[in-house]
């Protein structure tokens, strides 16, 4: 069976591009194969620095990935610091990995471009990211263009180890999806936490209305035609509307008459609506953290059984015993 691995930081509060981009996708996959889905805790260590913070973001992104449709009984889900074979994989596999390969990789070469100080953690977390793939024998990566070079590097970490001590590793491919290339926010650039232009999933009410409704638009009067391809409002509906609304979104725009206050209220009206059910899910499993905690520990013993199977070759071919 096709095996599938996903992973997501749990960075705080989820936005309708990490949905879009990540979240959905990845509940798709429980249909198409053999999904291994975790939340990337140790990932987050090389930029936040808060204890506490970081307990709850990763109770909080358990929560939101199963609220948002990631089932445990169709799925392998796991908090990735649950898995300490993962940390030990990544220690064979540093011994294999060229500081030269490392230096290439994006996340390190734009730490330095902007002149912030990289600690080890960030330098070689392609590494860990391949402990993550190849710990799991995983065959598929679905990842963003931007995270396509992880997946390269992880390949080339395999190779080198399956040369240097024999075949240990299936070697994953990327999936990278062209259909949702660029989520705008509400300013119209890509929608980013960085850039402050997100609307949250799981948002108050009130406070998604005042950003849906602080979405960025041009001058153009109510009674005029508009062109809907350049509306940030129409960009963000039709991601989630059925093809009939989206084309009868489309015709208002260009027929005139109607304004983009109107266009703001739909789409408030809309994604609140289809964000209704993963809200009551979420305040229910919120509100039941033992059987969250339960979850959690079938989900790592599940996983560790896998990772056994790898950590016994691999072990055997470096020479731990």
């Amino acid at each position: 069976m096709l095996r599938i691995l996903s992973g997501i930081k749990p960075s705080g509060t989820l936005h309708i591009g990490n949905y879009l981009g990540m979240i959905r996708p990845m509940v798709e996959s429980q249909e198409r194969g053999e999904l291994f889905c975790f939340i990337a805790n140790l990932h987050s260590l090389t930029t936040l620095f808060d204890g506490p913070q970081m307990a709850r973001n990763s109770v909080d992104a358990l929560i939101d990935m199963m609220a948002l449709g990631i089932d445990p009984d169709r799925s392998v889900f796991w908090l990735q610091s649950d898995v300490p074979e993962v940390a030990e994989l990544t220690w064979y596999l540093n011994n294999v990995t060229a500081v030269g390969l490392l230096e290439r990789c994006h996340a390190y070469k734009d730490a330095q471009a902007k002149g912030i100080s990289a600690n080890h953690g960030l330098f070689s977390y392609p590494v860990l990211m391949a402990a993550d793939i190849l710990l799991f024998q995983s065959n598929i990566v679905p990842v963003g263009k931007d995270q396509k070079q992880h997946v390269e590097v992880t390949r080339d970490i395999a190779m080198k180890f399956n040369t240097t001590y024999g075949e240990a590793f299936t070697l994953p491919d990327p999936e990278i999806s062209e259909e949702i290339a660029l989520i705008p926010g509400v300013d119209g650039q890509k929608m980013s936490k960085s850039y402050g232009n997100t609307i949250d999933i799981f948002g108050e009410e009130k406070s998604t209305r005042k950003k849906i409704m602080s979405i960025v638009t041009d001058p153009t009067p109510v009674e005029s035609p508009k062109d809907p391809d350049a509306s940030t409002i129409y960009a963000i509906y039709r991601l989630f509307a059925d093809a009939g609304k989206a084309a009868s979104m489309a015709e208002r725009f260009r027929a005139g008459g109607y304004g983009y206050g109107d266009a703001k209220k739909e789409l408030f009206e809309m994604l609140w609506a289809y964000f209704e059910p993963f809200r009551q899910k979420r305040s229910e499993l919120a509100a039941n953290l033992d059987y969250v905690g339960e979850i959690r520990k079938k989900g790592a013993d599940k996983a560790r059984a896998v990772a056994a199977v790898t950590m016994k070759k691999v072990r055997e071919l470096v020479g731990v015993i």
